[in-house]
C-alpha cells in the first residue's frame, strides 16, 4: 500500500497530497514529526533503522519519525507510528516545530515541517523487525560527542533534529 505525504507551505497550511517516496525525489516540503522518549534516568532511546528500509538504512535515529496522514493530527500520528515501529506508547508532549532540508542516500531529499514530541518510559520495547534492528538507551552528552565523531552512523536528519532539539533545551 503506497504512503502519501501532506505537502504543504511554510505555514503549515495543506498544499495537496503526493506518494511518500515521490515527494522525497522531489524534496518537496511536507509534514512530518520527530519523537524523543527518554528514560527516567534521562536516557534517550534511540533506534537502529531495518536494513530493508528503502533510504538509510542500518543508520541510528531518534525514537520514532514519520509522516502525518492526511486528516491525522500530529500527536495521533506520533502516537501510531511509536506503537507500529516500537511495539508500545506513552504519553507525549508538544516541544515545538522547525523546517529542514536533507539530502540522502539514493538521491532522495527530506524537506520537512517537523513537529517535535517528548516522552518518558522506562520498559522494553518491542521492535517491529520491519522497522527497526535494534535500540539503545544513550545519555544526551555521549550521544553529542559520538554524532561528532561518528556522523556516518547516523541519519541526516536525526543530525539536524538533534542539534535543535539540544540548542531548545539549552535555551
Amino acid at each position: 500500500m503506497k504512503e502519501f505525504v501532506v505537502l504543504v507551505d511554510q505555514d503549515d497550511q495543506k498544499l495537496g497530497l503526493m506518494e511518500k517516496q515521490q515527494a522525497h525525489v522531489a524534496g518537496l516540503l511536507h509534514r512530518a514529526f520527530s519523537v524523543f522518549v527518554f528514560n527516567s534516568n534521562g536516557e534517550l532511546m534511540i533506534q537502529q533503522r531495518a536494513a530493508s528500509k528503502y533510504h538509510s538504512p542500518t543508520l541510528w535515529t531518534n525514537t520514532c519519525c514519520s509522516h502525518p496522514r492526511d486528516n491525522e493530527t500530529y500527536d495521533q500520528a506520533a502516537h501510531r507510528r511509536l506503537k507500529e515501529e516500537m511495539g508500545f506508547d506513552c504519553d507525549l508532549e508538544f516541544k515545538f516545530s522547525f523546517i529542514y532540508k536533507a539530502h540522502l542516500d539514493n538521491n532522495l531529499t527530506e524537506h520537512e515541517l517537523d513537529h517535535v514530541f517528548i516522552g518518558t518510559y522506562n520498559d522494553e520495547p518491542k521492535l517491529n523487525p520491519e522497522e527497526v534492528m535494534a535500540y539503545r538507551w544513550v545519555d544526551l552528552m555521549d550521544l553529542k560527542k559520538d554524532i561528532e565523531k561518528n556522523p556516518q552512523n547516523y541519519t541526516a536528519w536525526f543530525k539536524i533534529i538533534f542539534e535543535h532539539y539540544v540548542s531548545y533545551i539549552e535555551a
